[in-house]
């Protein structure tokens, strides 16, 4: 086991106008599940291939331990990797996938048996040890793959989207297996995903990237209730925070002439700023219906009955006939399931105190804490 640093590791392929990741500088825990999330193309998996040596590392340092491994071979880091697609010998038993790093390795017959052996038990694939890839659920080949991982006993587990290819059901399945199974061997694992629900019920701690740069440490909580700007906020959440650009006024903000009270150290740093405007957020669970005149008005537009939850889909505002506008401007509120309000009808909002998120519209960045 070890920590894992990463050093002002800063990635550049070439011809790029920008960093694929821009001095990164994160430190992860001996023996800590860490996510790495964002959308497509933020510079998590290019982070985690450079962690493993498939990438070059153009500036800044990466240790695995004491030991800087920046310009370390793949082979000579200690560490094992999961990929998205298996990358498993399709001529090869299960038992043979398993062991054939130690194999190469020169590990002694008898102790590749008692590895192999010991991981097909914790991943229960103990029946299937003899049978063939291609005879396998792609639930079964990717604990396989974890296995193969499992049994060169790393100091680090690296993981690139091992869940991608498994159906929605399966993967809810996987992925409690995968946290379990983390805890229990205690390594060291830097998982990958762009699933934001997978990350937040996966890891200790999040990362979350966006265009290379790291926005937030965290862990999940921490993420969710006091997301550092506007980026995390809404990226962070399903379904996403509800982020409104508002007039600022003396009192607060105004929302179709609802005056949303801010605190007044809030106000004044944002009027320091001299745009007139604040970003306001709010979770879909952090609104409770009112009377009309004691809150804001949504007109509601769609629906979603979940059962056990019910979510409406509205425009702020009150209807104006023959009005038109874009569902993009729609605003997202949990309301009670057992009663939701009806499509086309007009309700009032507030948000409770406490759970009022307020940004800077000039720099997006968390402000009135």
């Amino acid at each position: 086991m070890a920590t894992v640093t990463f050093d002002s590791a800063t990635r550049i392929y070439p011809g790029a106008q920008r960093p694929a990741v821009d001095s990164l500088d994160l430190e992860i825990g001996d023996g800590e599940f860490l996510v790495l999330v964002g959308p497509s193309g933020c510079g998590k998996s290019t982070s985690l291939r450079m962690l493993a040596g498939l990438e070059e590392v153009n500036a800044g340092h990466i240790r695995i331990g004491d030991r800087d491994v920046t310009d370390l071979q793949p082979k000579d880091r200690d560490i094992a990797m999961v990929f998205q697609n298996y990358a498993l010998y399709p001529h090869m038993s299960v038992s043979e996938n398993m062991g054939f790093a130690l194999k190469l390795a020169g590990t002694p017959k008898d102790e590749i048996r008692r590895r192999v052996a010991e991981a097909a038990r914790i991943l229960d694939l103990a029946e299937y040890l003899e049978r063939k890839p291609k005879a396998l659920s792609g639930g079964q080949r990717q604990r396989v793959a974890m296995g193969r991982a499992i049994v060169r006993e790393p100091q680090v587990f690296l993981m690139d989207e091992p869940l991608s290819n498994l159906d929605a059901k399966l993967r809810v399945q996987t992925r409690t297996q995968i946290t379990a199974l983390q805890h229990r061997l205690g390594v060291t694992t830097v998982y990958v995903t762009h699933d934001q629900v997978e990350a937040m019920t996966m890891g200790d701690r999040v990362a979350v990237l966006k265009d290379g740069v790291l926005q937030q440490a965290d862990t999940p909580i921490n993420l969710y209730d006091r997301p550092t700007n506007v980026f995390v906020a809404g990226f962070i959440g399903s379904p996403a925070m509800n982020l409104l650009d508002l007039p600022l006024g003396p009192d607060g903000a105004d929302l179709e002439g609802y005056t949303i009270p801010l605190p007044r150290p809030a106000v004044e740093e944002l009027s320091r700023e001299g745009a007139g405007k604040v970003t306001v957020g709010f979770r879909p669970e952090s609104v409770e219906l009112v009377g009309e005149g004691d809150g804001f008005p949504m007109q509601v537009d769609v629906v979603e009955e979940l059962g056990s939850d019910a979510y409406a889909y509205g425009r702020l505002g009150e209807a104006r006939e023959g009005e038109l506008r874009p569902t993009e401007d729609h605003t997202i509120v949990r309301v009670d399931p057992r009663k939701p309000p009806l499509q086309g009808h007009t309700v009032y909002l507030r948000i409770r105190p406490g759970e009022l998120h307020l940004f800077s519209p000039v720099t997006g960045n968390r402000v009135g804490d």
